[in-house]
């Protein structure tokens, strides 16, 4: 009788290479891995977050985390079949409602949007809601239903990790923060995507939550809400009764810097557009910015808020905003019967711009419809070929266009007209098939982002000449303002001090230009601050009577040095900004 031949190294070799990868095939934490793979993948593909690859080659902490959490759900939900299926839904529910959220709105979900909700539904069809509870409430409430409670210690335990995260971002925010250096988490504070694409979702709504509660803990004691809302309604009857009822446009430009304010630089052509000089020439003044090189959104806060960005808080000051009203003056003006318009040339997403926009007091804002699923935008970015950013020119064509139908009805509100550009950002890039170089640096010192600047300079400064003479013939009792938010960052200090922007005086790298027409005329003032911008505007409105019951430098022609003076505005101010 012939006993059975014995397995060979070589079958048994495949057999084990087989069942290896069987077992990390049918691996449910491999399949779970895989699945936010690929959904974090599809998402992107939609418009949403940066997810497959970029989940699991950056977001190493958010994998511990949700691993940790499906491990959990795992232990406490019943053996069956679908125990895997089960113990995943919340997780893919929380990813799927965050980006939901992303793709409707435009912004990253925070937890404070949670006090929205009431809202939400109010204003939410019965069909909407149905379709909500299906994808939503059944599923979590099918996994409330599979949970083993007869496993009250490992159900307690488990949650325990959690209880601590949310115990110590409520408690001892700083502390985890601070964590967060240790674990050298690397957050951009001029974009509220980018860290969830490098962090992950559940990391940064810690993270966020942690600088919220830092923000609310060090402005408790000016958490004033009823008085606060009566002061704004009496600021805004005070403007109704003096006001003239007249438009503003306000205008901040990425960027703007006069080339031939490097005293240590020439040119092979003047960088000024000749319709600019015409127009301008020495007529052109200097604002103060609370930045160099970058942090747009400072600038903007200080020039719609009339407070200095004293950046006192958990990072940038429009990071913190939550969308409650903080009445800076678009919040003023709206209350006073003015019609307050944000028309922002980027991404929604940058420096949390809806939420902020929306605690400044903007009724309405646009973004690029390439940027954002909204079809009563009028906004679109035109032809970027080779320029990565809309151009000065298109956006200023647009703008017209939407200011000239506002005014055309007689009985329309008054109008406040925001629009930020973003033509002038890093890296500079000019599509010279469309505008040629015109010009070039002649120096000691070589720098070819500055030679780079000057040439987008000339075509900026043509658009800006354009823009203002179109708005004084269709608007021309109103004030005209454009502000460069800082000078850019071009090669480094070592440019600035060695072609001697503003001849090295002192301060000058905060020093940018400001330029107004106050019905029709060009006007100069003495170097103001970003934070007067708001005063000079309620100073024209009021025919003078703002200045004359507060104190306003410009008004002499003089600079107040008055920034820490206004520490406790801004701290009032920024408590009712993140309540």
């Amino acid at each position: 009788m012939s006993t059975p031949a014995s397995p060979t190294a070589s079958s048994r070799g495949h057999r084990t290479t087989g069942g290896i990868l069987r077992t990390l095939f049918l691996n449910r934490y491999l399949l779970f891995l895989l699945v936010l793979t690929l959904y974090t993948g599809l998402i992107e593909r939609l418009g949403g977050l940066k997810g497959g690859w970029t989940f699991l080659s950056h977001q190493y902490l958010e994998i511990g985390l949700v691993l940790c959490l499906y491990w959990y759900l795992n232990a406490v939900v019943r053996p069956s079949r679908w125990q895997a299926v089960l113990a995943a839904a919340p997780i893919l529910l929380a990813y799927i409602g965050q980006d939901i959220y992303y793709l409707l709105l435009g912004k990253v979900f925070r937890f404070v949007e949670l006090t929205e909700v009431r809202e939400l539904l109010n204003v939410t069809s019965t069909r909407f809601l149905i379709l909500i509870v299906l994808a939503g409430l059944i599923p979590f409430c099918g996994v409330l239903w599979c949970i083993n409670y007869r496993r009250p210690k490992a159900i307690v335990l488990g949650l325990l990790p959690l209880v601590l995260i949310v115990a110590a971002t409520r408690f001892a925010p700083e502390q985890v923060l601070r964590s967060y250096k240790v674990m050298r988490i690397w957050v951009v504070n001029w974009s509220d995507e980018m860290p969830v694409e490098l962090n992950g979702r559940f990391v940064m709504l810690v993270y966020r939550e942690a600088e919220r509660r830092i923000s609310l803990n060090r402005t408790a004691t000016f958490q004033d809400r009823p008085a606060y809302e009566l002061e704004a309604r009496k600021r805004a009857e005070w403007l109704k009764k003096t006001g003239s009822r007249r438009n503003v446009h306000l205008v901040v430009m990425e960027s703007f810097v006069d080339p031939t304010l490097f005293k240590g630089a020439a040119y092979t052509k003047d960088p000024i557009h000749p319709d600019f000089r015409r127009l301008f020439g020495k007529r052109m003044g200097f604002s103060i910015s609370p930045v160099f090189g970058g942090k747009t959104s400072q600038a903007e806060f200080e020039v719609l808020c009339g407070v200095p960005a004293f950046q006192e808080l958990a990072g940038v000051e429009f990071n913190s905003f939550t969308g409650v009203p903080a009445y800076c003056l678009p919040g003023t003006l709206e209350l006073a019967g003015y019609r307050t318009v944000a028309t922002n040339s980027f991404k929604p997403t940058f420096f949390n711009a809806v939420s902020a926009y929306e605690g400044i007091g903007f009724g309405e804002m646009y973004f690029p419809r390439e940027y954002v699923d909204d079809a009563t935008t009028y906004l679109s970015t035109g032809d970027t070929t080779g320029e990565i950013y809309m151009f000065d020119g298109e956006l200023f064509r647009q703008n017209l266009e939407f200011v000239e139908d506002a005014l055309s009805d007689r009985d329309a509100p008054p109008l406040f007209n925001y629009v930020l550009t973003m033509f002038g950002h890093l890296p500079y890039v000019l599509n010279k098939d469309k505008r040629p170089y015109l010009l070039k640096l002649v120096s000691r010192h070589r720098d070819p982002t500055l030679e780079r600047v000057a040439n987008l300079f000339y075509y900026r400064s043509q658009a800006v000449a354009a823009y203002v003479e179109r708005l004084k013939k269709i608007d021309p009792r109103s004030l005209i303002i454009l502000v460069s938010d800082h000078v850019p960052p071009l090669q480094g200090l070592t440019t600035y001090k060695k072609l001697r922007y503003l001849d090295n005086r002192k301060g000058n790298l905060h020093l940018n230009r400001i330029l107004f027409i106050e019905d029709g005329r060009v006007r100069t003032h003495a170097t103001i601050h970003h934070y007067d911008v708001p005063k000079i505007i309620l100073d024209y409105l009021s025919q003078g009577q703002y200045c004359r019951e507060n104190r306003c430098g410009f008004n002499g022609n003089k600079l107040l040095v008055d920034r820490d003076g206004l520490r406790d505005e801004y701290l009032r101010l920024m408590a009712h900004a993140i309540d």
